[in-house]
């Protein structure tokens, strides 16, 4: 009997290098987008990638222009009572509008390195920030002070944005390019290793942000609600900085702590703030 013969097995490991030059594996469901100006963004960004459309009467006037075009499109755009909507959304929170979108690319955290670099741009990095009200109010801060991308790290495989993250976005993440990494330490050094500067945040230790000079490109990176930075994260930080208060409160919300330190780094290199 004829046998095929056996491969040889490999005697090395493949690298899996944070800044290896290949694509970043796409979810596999779709983007799922409540909230009126979140969805009315989509369209405004990326409306080829919309796939339907649901919404209650009480925000007809206000997507008149979605609406026209996903008729003209074939695209499914159907109203609903509150109640029905409520029960697709699972959730009350979806302000009269749910928009089905193909699911966002996510950016290579290669291309986030020459992306920083070509433009001399600002980004931020999540080091294990869950709750998804304040990753949704940092994004929001983000893209209104002119953040390129946000580099999200957690330990799942692959670190996903919350529907609700993106409802209190705002629409703020269409503006903004998303990398995702489950070793935010090892990523930080690679963009480091690429001349991008990362600077760490924490509100008890590091020198005040007010006059810190900022150098671009550059990384913000702000730590988990309770614990802040971890040990691994903080030591790839050339610097770490923070929001220096009356002293009458121990800190400040994460994400209003972030948007204190993100206009002082707009501001800092000139960034026009309207």
């Amino acid at each position: 009997m004829l046998t095929r013969p056996r491969r040889p097995k490999p005697n090395h490991v493949q690298s899996t290098s944070s800044l290896e030059r290949r694509p970043s594996p796409k979810p596999s469901t779709d983007d799922a987008v409540d909230g009126l100006r979140a969805g009315l963004a989509v369209f405004s960004r990326r409306r080829q990638d919309i796939v339907s459309v649901h919404h209650t009467a009480d925000v007809r006037d206000e997507i008149v222009e979605l609406a026209r075009w996903a008729r003209s499109h074939q695209v499914p755009c159907e109203q609903m009572t509150v109640a029905e909507l409520d029960r697709t959304a699972q959730s009350t929170h979806h302000e009269g509008l749910r928009v089905i979108a193909k699911a966002r690319p996510w950016l290579p955290t290669h291309d986030l390195a020459d992306l920083l670099i070509r433009d001399r741009a600002m980004a931020i990095a999540l080091d294990r920030v869950r709750n998804p009200y304040n990753v949704g109010a940092i994004l929001r801060n983000a893209a209104f002070f002119g953040v390129r991308a946000v580099v999200i790290g957690a330990s799942a495989p692959h670190p996903e944005l919350s529907p609700l993250a993106i409802r209190v976005a705002e629409g703020g993440v269409e503006f903004i390019q998303c990398c995702r990494t489950t070793d935010l330490a090892d990523t930080l050094t690679r963009l480091r290793s690429r001349g991008v500067h990362v600077t760490g945040t924490d509100g008890q230790t590091g020198r005040n942000v007010r006059g810190f000079p900022f150098e671009r490109p550059t990384v913000l990176v702000v730590g988990h609600e309770r614990e802040g930075l971890s040990a691994r994260v903080r030591a790839a930080c050339e610097a770490v900085v923070g929001v220096r208060g009356s002293g009458t409160m121990e800190s400040l919300n994460v994400a209003v702590a972030t948007g204190v330190l993100l206009a002082e780094m707009a501001d800092d290199r000139g960034v026009r703030l309207k």
